[in-house]
């Protein structure tokens, strides 16, 4: 079973921090695990990013696990991807990697997570909690108890895969969140947008490690 980090720390294009600079500063805060989410550039430019990130993660011991983008596998120094498409196919996409890189995958329904279990991906994004503008979506908010009933359902089910709550999350939400159940934490825009980025990254670090 892979290592998979408590608290995900997402990049994001944001016009006052570069994607470079918002992953120096995750890292400085002590982050273990960035996913580097860019869907508005070319391959050129996202590997330009991804070669830099990749040196600053090498530095700090840190996991990069990059959105999507698959097909540049093997041409940076990537430990991971994390696939936002509900419908992709899992049993494809690790033949494509092969089984030593990461794969998560992001659900919204329970059977979306079976899905992912069955098909081997190794962690699994799950939103979202509330309103977000970092990815803006139709679906519906989970809350609490929408994290309380996924924890329940894969239990009766004996089904293991490590969740992490993803969408509008804040500190205060973080103790109800871990005490559901659920395995982990996934944040971007209550951190990219903080007054105080390093400050921010350690207050959900701190209570996701205090909540655990």
């Amino acid at each position: 079973m892979k290592y998979i980090e408590k608290l995900h720390y997402i990049t994001h294009d944001i016009p006052h921090l570069s994607h470079i600079e918002q992953a120096q500063q995750a890292c400085e805060a002590g982050a273990k695990w960035i996913q580097y989410r860019s869907l508005s550039k070319s391959d050129e430019e996202l590997l330009q990013d991804i070669n830099a990130i990749a040196e600053i993660c090498d530095d700090w011991g840190t996991t990069l696990i990059v959105t999507d983008h698959v097909h540049l596998n093997g041409k940076a120094d990537i430990q991971g991807f994390h696939i936002e498409d509900m419908d992709a196919d899992f049993i494809k996409l690790r033949k494509l990697v092969g089984h030593d890189i990461t794969l998560g995958g992001s659900a919204n329904t329970v059977d979306n997570l079976i899905r992912l279990v069955k098909e081997g991906a190794d962690y699994a994004g799950y939103g979202p909690f509330a309103e977000t503008e970092t990815k803006p979506n139709n679906y519906a908010h989970l809350g609490i108890e929408g994290y309380q009933h996924v924890v329940k359902e894969l239990k009766a089910q004996a089904i293991g895969i490590p969740v992490l709550a993803v969408g509008g999350i804040k500190t205060y939400d973080v103790e109800a969140l871990m005490q559901t159940g659920i395995y982990g934490i996934a944040v971007s825009g209550a951190i990219n947008f903080a007054d105080d980025f390093i400050e921010a990254y350690q207050d959900f670090y701190t209570l996701v490690k205090e909540s655990t």
